[in-house]
């Protein structure tokens, strides 16, 4: 009797960037279930050895250290570990901080939605309720919430929330198509994944669940963020602009964001130079003046929201989680 064949279970692999965490990662191994295949913990060249204690406090038979000989940063190690993992074939990704911060029991609630072709790519949002913000410290509410606005624009994700979250999963096939190669070493990389993410029109699902806060001390500088990420994401959104509506396609939107720009401009232009040009000769500005400038203005403002409405409802749909 011919049998038929059974299809290939889904290959799962959780990937730890490792950093100071060695009060902690022991926690975050024990917590991973059977649905997992591999662990891969990423020593960044940690002064704590986090990798050697993960190694000699674990006996979990998926778990492997992958050492890094220099400190990258958390997207560097991150990045490390998914190369190995498809390297090894793994169908699925997740990404985890070994902080202790992210609860690993969840792990299926991020991955079901790929395996069931509902998004490319899952992550975690602490922000879907308000009951969920009790624990989080006020500077990190604050921080985030501006943090979210800046990823919406750079990366197209209007409806995306909480885009520094390190709790993430990813297929393999977009996890290939971003080139992780070109993704940023640190911190920003969650931000820089998502920018690339909309690049290859990925489907990007949020994950509702708590953060964890214990006594961990975050290696997050505020004044690295301040410096770096303004100028990352203004990268990043002229990039994606460029790319989307000027290289890969044209649309309407195309006409719109330079026609918007340049009225505002010109427009804005037009009124400083009539005001001068009045105050220079002692006399006032005419009422055509003022209303071609105004006019001008207002037709550029109703032009660049145009185009950010288009924006938005280009964003990649998702299914149902």
């Amino acid at each position: 009797m011919e049998t038929k064949p059974s299809l290939k279970k889904p290959s799962v692999h959780v990937v730890i960037p490792a950093f100071k965490v060695a009060e902690h990662i022991q926690a975050v191994i024990d917590g991973i279930g059977p649905e997992v295949e591999r662990v891969w913990v990423v020593d960044d060249a940690c002064p704590d050895r986090s990798g050697e204690v993960a190694e000699k406090g674990s006996k979990d038979p998926r778990l492997e250290v992958v050492r890094n000989p220099t400190n990258l940063g958390v997207g560097g190690a991150t990045r490390a570990g998914m190369q190995r993992a498809l390297d090894e074939g793994a169908d699925v990704i997740v990404k985890i901080d070994g902080d202790g911060q992210m609860d690993p029991s969840r792990i299926c609630e991020l991955v079901n939605p790929l395996l069931l072709d509902h998004a490319d790519y899952s992550k975690g949002n602490r922000f879907f309720s308000p009951a969920s913000l009790r624990t989080m410290p006020p500077i990190r509410i604050l921080g985030n919430a501006v943090l979210s606005f800046w990823s919406k624009i750079s990366s197209g994700y209007w409806s995306v929330n909480d885009p520094t979250n390190g709790y993430v999963a990813i297929s393999s096939f977009m996890a290939k198509s971003v080139d992780l190669e070109k993704l940023n070493n640190r911190y920003f990389f969650e931000s820089d994944l998502l920018y690339r993410l909309r690049l290859s029109n990925a489907r990007i699902l949020d994950i509702p669940m708590d953060a964890i806060y214990g006594e961990e001390k975050s290696n997050l500088r505020i004044w690295k963020v301040l410096v770096t990420f303004p100028f990352l994401h203004l990268r990043n959104t002229l990039a994606r602009i460029f790319y989307q509506y000027y290289l890969r396609e044209w649309s309407i939107a195309s006409l719109e964001l330079p026609l918007g720009f340049g009225l505002v401009v010109s427009g804005g232009f037009l009124g400083i130079s009539s005001y001068a040009s009045a105050v220079a000769s002692n006399q006032g500005v005419t009422a055509g003046q003022i209303s071609v400038s105004s006019l001008m203005i207002i037709l550029g403002v109703q032009l660049l929201l145009s185009f950010v409405a288009y924006d938005i409802a280009s964003e990649p749909r998702k299914g149902k989680s």
